[in-house]
């Protein structure tokens, strides 16, 4: 359910490598010819364009666009122009890097980790290790708020049954599982780790609706007072991720474009991740929760190269 477009007649990667290299190298930036091809142009063609720029110009694409085009517009083209598992990768280590880990980097992990499907989450870790000469979970012990690194570690090592197989009485009786670490106030207990960071994702679906069920809360309701205020943040996010990533995305976004000025890391991160992958679910979450268009949003609260850049990632 992407949003992008790409036109029905796509030039040659040579000739897309051309137009980048002459926008970027002309008197003036031609950013309108930048949008016009990475913004139209699916994983698998962005991977080939940027090969065949870096036999013909002896250049890594990335370079390319970092020494050239700056700020927002600059981020947000690098984030979509590398291939989506180095994206995550490196959005995962800017996380882990931070001085002070906290929700808005927790977040980050969450997302990567409950709304990628096991086989990207899988390839994300490979690339981390590539990148970054150690697996992702050294780094999430090493570096991670010890409150979360047990669910991390799970949420992050976890190879998922990627299928739409559902057990109902296995969901009751991980639902009461569930309410019972909630009411000890045990977050990071085992049991309650390996049910969220084993069961696919229908799987723990129907668990949160069977808790609901039986116990008339939704279950992040009930976790508010069951931890320190981190945890209790971080274990909210990855159910509303894993119930409804459509959902979450769309309130990220509304995040992002709340109160006074535009939050651009969390905005870009947000279109550009989902952008190829359920950007129509979110649009339609956004205006089914809050009665607006996302995509005037976005127009509104955004300006310049950087909002035509995201806009086009919308399919305008």
């Amino acid at each position: 359910m992407a949003t992008i477009k790409v036109p029905e007649v796509v030039p040659s990667p040579t000739q897309d490598s051309e137009t980048i290299h002459e926008a970027l190298h002309g008197f003036i930036i031609d950013t309108k010819a930048v949008i016009k091809v990475l913004g139209h142009r699916n994983t698998t063609q962005r991977k080939i364009i940027r090969d065949t720029y870096r036999e013909l110009y002896n250049q890594d694409l990335i370079d390319a666009l970092h020494s050239k085009i700056t700020f927002n517009f600059g981020r947000a083209v690098v984030l979509w122009t590398y291939d989506p598992s180095e994206r995550d990768a490196r959005l995962v280590n800017e996380a882990l890097s931070s001085k002070k880990i906290d929700k808005n980097e927790l977040q980050v992990i969450v997302e990567i980790s409950c709304a990628s499907s096991p086989h990207h989450l899988m390839a994300i870790r490979k690339c981390y290790c590539s990148l970054y000469k150690r697996s992702l979970e050294e780094d999430i012990i090493d570096n991670a708020p010890k409150s979360v690194r047990k669910i991390l570690v799970g949420l992050v090592s976890a190879f998922r049954f990627d299928g739409e197989m559902v057990d109902m009485d296995l969901a009751n009786d991980e639902a009461s599982k569930l309410e019972e670490t909630i009411k000890l106030k045990q977050l990071d207990q085992d049991v309650f780790v390996w049910i969220l960071s084993t069961r696919n994702v229908f799987q723990l679906r129907a668990t949160f609706e069977s808790y609901q069920q039986k116990f008339g809360n939704h279950i992040f309701e009930d976790i508010k007072d069951s931890g320190n205020d981190l945890l209790v943040s971080f274990v909210k996010d990855v159910i509303r991720c894993i119930a409804s990533p459509e959902k979450y995305f769309a309130e990220v976004i509304k995040v992002a474009t709340d109160g006074w000025g535009t939050k651009e890391d969390l905005l870009t991160r947000a279109i550009v991740s989902r952008a190829e992958v359920d950007m129509v679910k979110v649009r339609e979450a956004y205006l089914d929760i809050h009665n607006t268009s996302l995509d005037k949003l976005v127009k509104d609260e955004t300006s310049g190269h950087y909002g035509d850049f995201l806009m086009a990632l919308l399919g305008n």
